[in-house]
This record gives C-alpha cells, sequence and structure tokens, in this order.
C-alpha cells in the first residue's frame, strides 16, 4: 500500500494496554537529532498516555543509529526494562554507507530481540530524502516514534499475557 498521503500513526487510545507496571527503555540517536528527538516525543506521548510512570521510562541517546543495537542491549542487560524502543533517522547519500547502517541496524535491533526475549522496537526512519524524514517524524505521515510506542506496550502485554498463562513459576 502507497502511504504517501496516509498518516500511518493513527491508535485508539482505548485499545492501548496500561502501562503503569511497565518498565520501557528509549535508545534515540543523535544523529539527525531534529527528526530524531522528535520520533522520541512522539513516543513518549504515547507512553505518557498509558500511564507510564517517570522513574520506569529510561532514556538514554547515542551517537548515530548504528549504535543503537548495541545501547539496546545495555538498556536490557543494566537496567530492568521489559521492551526497549530504537529510535533513529538514516537517510539516503551518494555512497552505499546507506544500505550498510540500514542492513546492520535492522539485523542488531532483530538479534537483541531474540537473545534476550524481550521486545526491542525498530523505530528507525530509512528515507530516500530528508523531507520524506520529516513527514514520518510528526509530518502528513504521522510519527514513527508513535507507531513503535504502540508497538512496543501491545508487545510487552503480549508477552505479559503469555508468561501468566503458564504459571507463576514461570520466568523469562
Amino acid at each position: 500500500m502507497a502511504t504517501s498521503e496516509h498518516n500511518l500513526s493513527s491508535y485508539n487510545e482505548n485499545e492501548l494496554p496500561d502501562a503503569s507496571n511497565m518498565r520501557i527503555g528509549i535508545v534515540v540517536s543523535e544523529w539527525n537529532n531534529d527528526i530524531t528527538f522528535a520520533l522520541l516525543d512522539g513516543a513518549k506521548e504515547v507512553l505518557l498516555k498509558s500511564g507510564i510512570l517517570d522513574r520506569n521510562l529510561h532514556i538514554i541517546k547515542v551517537p548515530g543509529s548504528f549504535e543503537l543495537p548495541t545501547a539496546a542491549a545495555f538498556m536490557l542487560e543494566y537496567y530492568d526494562v521489559q521492551g526497549v524502543i530504537t529510535l533513529g533517522s538514516v537517510i539516503r547519500g551518494e555512497t552505499a554507507h546507506f544500505d550498510f547502517v540500514c542492513q546492520a541496524v535492522a539485523q542488531g535491533v532483530k538479534d537483541v530481540s531474540l537473545k534476550f526475549i524481550r521486545p526491542v522496537i525498530f523505530g528507525v526512519l530509512t528515507d530516500d530524502n530528508r523531507q520524506q524524514s520529516i513527514d514520518r517524524s510528526g509530518g502528513k505521515h504521522g510519527n514513527k516514534g508513535t507507531e513503535a510506542a504502540v508497538t512496543c506496550l501491545k508487545m510487552i502485554a503480549l508477552q505479559q499475557s503469555m508468561r501468566s498463562s503458564w504459571g507463576p513459576g514461570f520466568t523469562i
């Protein structure tokens, strides 16, 4: 489906899980920070509306998108979080660097999630130009940070429901 005329960040607040007992980390890239900090604002807005407590929301900044998977692993290793949202922006340039960074970050985020058996959400924009990034970080196509936060909440709730169905002695 073409996204050229659609806001992709619409969600029903009433369908979101209660986040008051959730612990979530956000790792955000400082590269293209006008874009990534707008993604961060979108994610925080969703989490706060869902009831997350300030003390249960951990935010760290990293130099670029390439560092997101490592920082997500740090979060899961050293903080008691149930999920991590990664936020970044990689904009195509004139070299193959774009392809290498995008592939490494996507693969890295997936690998961290599988290693820790926790939701690690890919909220990284991989756009052809700056305008596409602006449009997807609070512009006409919504905010990928919003979408990433919604996904994180739903995945944590899914894991909690599955864990509870195994009984009180089951841990991850």
